[in-house]
């Protein structure tokens, strides 16, 4: 039995989200399974026709109601996504849990931190539920020392230049 990895993409630049979806399908063609959960994106990749055609290997879910970032959201509706969030973690526990798939990613996670939505405390109790063979990467601008020490690989994403295609 093999031991599943935690990986964080972090960093201000652009591709920590691309390079986790990257992640994502190089494991379905080796024939894994994949969970996307994201979090704080708004609409997100949910929605995506493209990305719904990639199923049953690799599977997206949202659980915010909201299309748009939680950064711009009233005050009120950031309560309401908190609670639509907290069954999103509760979900990912669940497929951690029971081993529901190789590869488990949790898009913006560490912004959940910075937020103050779940503390480190959480995190490493969701991480301790998983099955020992199921990979997780968790994605995110900010990363403290704590956060990092529970990962086996951390990546900065850093952008030197950016030109819109």
């Amino acid at each position: 039995m093999e031991q599943g990895l935690v990986y964080i993409y972090s960093g201000d630049g652009h591709g920590k989200s691309p390079a986790a979806l990257g992640k994502a399908v190089m494991m379905a063609a080796s024939g894994k399974s994949v969970v996307i959960i994201q979090f704080l994106k708004g609409k997100g990749l949910a929605d995506s026709e493209f990305l719904s055609r990639l199923e049953p290997e690799i599977k997206i879910f949202r659980f915010e109601k909201s299309d748009v970032n939680f950064d711009e959201l009233s005050e009120e509706k950031k309560i309401d996504e908190i609670l639509n969030i907290k069954n999103g973690l509760n979900f990912a526990k669940k497929v951690l849990a029971t081993g529901e798939c190789d590869l488990l990613i949790l898009d913006e996670l560490l912004g959940l931190i910075d937020n103050e939505i779940i503390t480190v405390e959480e995190l490493t109790n969701l991480l301790d539920a998983r099955d020992e063979e199921t990979d997780v990467i968790l994605t995110g601008i900010s990363l403290n020392d704590e956060v990092c020490m529970l990962a086996d690989e951390v990546s900065k994403i850093e952008t030197l230049k950016f030109k819109r295609w």
